[in-house]
């Protein structure tokens, strides 16, 4: 990782991150096109180059907690990278050692949460090198809202199937092995991955920021808020500009801290006032998106079926032939931990087959 003064102008070049040639998907900060943010797991820039022995990336980096990884795919090979520092544009060293005769795509993307984020400033190469137009971005979208499995936390920790976590400091976190993109790659589709590790649905609840924060007031934003609770800093999203054939929302599970209601009492006054908050959070959806298809679930990490009741409950009373409820093999008890990357293959896979079973779901 080198210092930014160091780029060398007569041997490099810059494609700044405006380059028509470049793709962007996610939920991503561009209120300021030259320095895009990218706060959302899984979003990412992508580059089809030519004529360069190397690729790197600039960024300047903001962290909240754990250690800040990115990720890199260069053709079909996955790499991660560390980012070193904070505050102060950096070069990080993507591939090297290219042939430059051949074509290359390189995938830059966020592997975590919003326990960091980073203003990307464009993909440095070889001084000759040469942007060339990628194939467009597959036509069927998707988005998903979630906790840290479909952030893909602790992902890679694949010793620990079925087990609770290793301790880790975000390096085992991955978001390309999360149930939700791989669910998006089975069926050639973009993803937007709306989700962070610990968030609840309902404000007060969860383990993000000690439950402060829940996806009730984050999910029309750019970003998820940091460690100081700036939520009101973060710019709304424009829903105009990404339009879903199909989202997937799979939260709630995390509502149980600090007082899980509905194993205590699933037919309580408390029950009773967070399905109505969460019907009202699907309805504000379904005026987004009027015509996409809703699939509500949670996920196989554990948690009591009383949970799943309720929302199969909401699912009923909304009677939207568009709307549907889907519960995987092991929901609620596939582990205690989050999701490794064999488990979220499973799960992507009877997701896939889910989706695929309902019809034709991608008509626009």
């Amino acid at each position: 990782m080198e210092k930014w003064n160091d780029w060398d102008k007569e041997k490099e070049r810059l494609v700044e991150p405006v380059c028509d040639e470049l793709q962007y998907c996610g939920r991503i900060d561009d209120s300021n096109p030259d320095a895009p943010v990218f706060t959302m797991p899984g979003s990412f820039v992508r580059m089809r180059f030519t004529g360069s022995s190397f690729v790197k990336a600039v960024v300047v980096n903001k962290s909240y907690y754990n250690d800040a990884w990115v990720g890199v795919l260069l053709d079909r090979k996955q790499d991660k990278k560390k980012i070193e520092k904070d505050g102060e544009p950096l070069v990080l060293t993507l591939a090297e050692n290219l042939e430059k005769g051949q074509e290359h795509m390189v995938t830059f993307f966020k592997r975590m949460d919003h326990s960091h984020e980073y203003a990307f400033l464009g993909f440095l190469l070889e001084y000759g090198g040469r942007v060339v137009k990628a194939s467009p971005l597959p036509r069927k979208k998707m988005e998903f809202y979630g906790d840290g499995v479909t952030a893909g936390e602790a992902s890679e920790a694949t010793e620990y199937c079925g087990k609770p976590d290793p301790a880790h400091k975000g390096e085992l976190s991955n978001a390309y092995f999360s149930y939700a993109w791989a669910t998006a790659r089975m069926l050639h589709a973009r993803a937007h991955l709306v989700a962070q590790s610990g968030i609840a649905f309902k404000d007060g609840a969860g383990y993000f920021m000690e439950g402060k924060r829940g996806m009730e007031s984050c999910y029309t934003k750019v970003g998820f808020s940091g460690e100081d609770g700036e939520n009101v800093k973060t710019p709304e999203w424009d829903f105009h500009r990404y339009t879903p054939h199909v989202v997937v929302v799979a939260i709630g599970q995390n509502d149980a801290l600090p007082e899980d209601i509905m194993s205590e009492d699933d037919k309580g006054e408390k029950a009773r006032a967070w399905r109505e908050s969460y019907k009202q959070w699907i309805l504000s959806l379904r005026r987004l998106y009027p015509k996409a298809w809703i699939i509500l679930t949670t996920t196989i990490r554990a948690h009591h079926s009383s949970w799943d009741r309720s929302i199969g409950k909401v699912c009923a009373e909304l009677n939207d032939s568009r709307i549907v409820h889907f519960l995987y093999g092991e929901n609620g008890r596939g582990t205690p931990g989050h999701v490794r990357v064999q488990e979220a293959m499973n799960m992507a896979l009877e997701l896939n087959g889910f989706i695929n079973g309902l019809g034709d779901v991608w008509e626009d």
